[in-house]
């Protein structure tokens, strides 16, 4: 007969109960799900809504403040600001998402490694992620992305290369703390494997962090795909980018500053939905947290 340990964890009803419970009674969340999704929506329908083309250019109509006929205005190239916007949204969750996905394929199942094996390996290990580490994160993915070439999808595979180390540290850790506990002992002791011990019992316990982490990280994503595309290596003309559409507006501040109001407010939202949305998962997913 096989005895199982399994980690102390909710019923899978009473989980599903704090999840509802918590995105039913925390603002912050209700608000920070609702324009993620409306931001989703646009995202998959851009075709549909934007009134314009985005690359459509209009030489009679240069840097026109808003009006009726172009509710943001247009452009130093005569493009409707509205419609570029509107398709800048799918480039920035696509960046967002990609740059998030790397950081967990890589970060992760080394976190989970190096903590539970422990030794010499996890000595080393630790040095390299703290050298890299060291470095400031937007010059190092600018090196990653020069020598992968310009581009959205190789700049966000830098980014996701830059925060793996983020999520493998974080990983370690919780692996460190769960792996000595004693369920994970009576595990061991009654014959269960390294992978069975790994996936039953420590990726549940520690990847409640990841959680919130990644929350964060799909925030600092955007923001750096902005920079990136605002140093034109990340979405390439005539594509529309929110981090684009800034770097052009900058050159035109003194003579039309409200062109830059759009896509830096659009910026600013949506990292702001993720921040909100990562601390009230935090919240909740800490019960310390919250009765504090």
């Amino acid at each position: 007969m096989t005895i199982e340990l399994a980690a102390p964890s909710l019923p899978r009803r009473s989980r599903r109960a704090t999840i509802w419970r918590w995105a039913r009674n925390d603002l912050r969340a209700v608000l920070s799900l609702s324009y993620l999704g409306l931001l989703v929506i646009v995202s998959l329908f851009a075709w549909l809504i934007a009134p314009y083309s985005p690359v459509e250019q209009n030489v009679a109509q240069l840097l026109v403040p808003p009006s009726a006929e172009h509710w943001l205005g247009t452009d130093d190239l005569g493009r409707d600001v509205l419609s570029r916007l509107i398709w800048g949204a799918p480039n920035s969750l696509y960046a967002s998402s990609l740059a998030v996905s790397v950081a967990i394929v890589l970060g992760v199942p080394v976190g989970l490694v190096i903590g539970f094996l422990g030794g010499w390996i996890d000595e080393v290990a630790s040095r390299f992620i703290d050298a890299l580490l060291s470095f400031p994160p937007i010059v190092l993915a600018i090196a990653v992305t020069g020598v992968l070439g310009i581009g959205l999808t190789n700049a966000m595979l830098s980014v996701g290369f830059v925060f793996a180390p983020v999520l493998a540290r974080l990983v370690r850790a919780q692996t460190l703390v769960v792996k000595n506990a004693l369920y994970v002992d009576a595990a061991r002791g009654f014959g269960a494997s390294t992978a069975h011990i790994i996936v039953r019992h420590i990726v549940p316990n520690a990847i409640q962090p990841v959680i919130v982490q990644v929350t964060l990280m799909l925030a600092i994503a955007l923001l750096a795909e902005a920079s990136l595309s605002f140093l034109a290596l990340g979405v390439q003309p005539p594509a529309a980018s929110w981090g684009g559409m800034l770097a052009r507006a900058y050159n035109y501040i003194e003579i039309a500053p409200e062109q830059m109001y759009a896509p830096g407010m659009a910026i600013l939202l949506t990292a702001l939905a993720f921040n909100a949305l990562g601390e009230s998962m935090r919240v909740a997913l800490d019960p310390t947290m919250k009765r504090r």
